[in-house]
């Protein structure tokens, strides 16, 4: 588990094709890395990985055809910035929400303006997650906690303020880009638990039927 809360910047070290599949050597940066253990979850860009070598700059993970298929791992070139956090500890403060580091679905920066220091940037997600974006409620964009400030349909925007444009890779980040989205977990088991002895038969689909007769309509 993680916080969103990004601890540094690194980079695409190699990349090595693995049988069908490929592992990444990704340059930690400032990441600190004492305690870091084989086996340890390193979030990168928002999507948890396994670290299966270590050095005191670098570690190694394999990466999956599944993670290939649902994040924007699949397009990472070699020197390519990346957001880093290590997972959680029983001591760690909590001051994103909750991030699983299961990535639900890429999203498009369709818009990035200034905002005085700021900046707002307008997101396009895919059809499936909108209903899980609400205004004011939690977002996991490429690994960082951010607060849903508008939300149209599909498209949702975040304000972006200096010290999270200067400590992560949305600095950078330029209209066209796509970014790996993560739901707010209580969304999602909302969904599941509003289903009730159904869910089994549901699909994990929120119907009209299924919302009135939860008491919603």
């Amino acid at each position: 588990m993680f916080t969103g809360i990004i601890l540094a910047i690194g980079k695409i070290k190699a990349i090595e094709a693995k049988s069908g599949d490929c592992r990444l050597t990704i340059d930690v940066g400032k990441l600190p890395m004492d305690d870091v253990v084989l086996g340890d979850s390193i979030a990168v860009n928002g999507v948890c990985l396994t670290a299966v070598e270590l050095g005191t700059q670098f570690f190694v993970a394999d990466i999956s055809n599944e993670t290939l298929s649902r994040t924007s791992l699949e397009r990472v070139v070699v020197g390519m910035p990346v957001n880093l956090e290590l997972a959680l500890t029983p001591t760690t403060r909590l001051g994103g929400h909750i991030v699983s580091g299961h990535v639900d679905g890429l999203g498009t920066v369709i818009e990035k303006t200034p905002d005085a220091r700021s900046y707002r940037f307008r997101f396009k997600a895919p059809d499936e997650l909108a209903k899980y974006i609400a205004e004011k409620g939690s977002i996991c964009i490429n690994g960082i906690s951010l607060t849903v400030n508008e939300v149209d349909g599909a498209v949702f925007s975040v304000n972006i303020v200096p010290h999270t444009l200067t400590e992560t890779t949305l600095g950078n980040t330029e209209v066209g880009t796509l970014v790996n989205l993560e739901v707010d977990l209580l969304a999602r088991y909302m969904e599941r638990l509003m289903q009730g002895e159904t869910a089994a038969k549901s699909g994990g689909k929120v119907t009209h039927e299924l919302l009135q007769n939860s008491g919603f309509i």
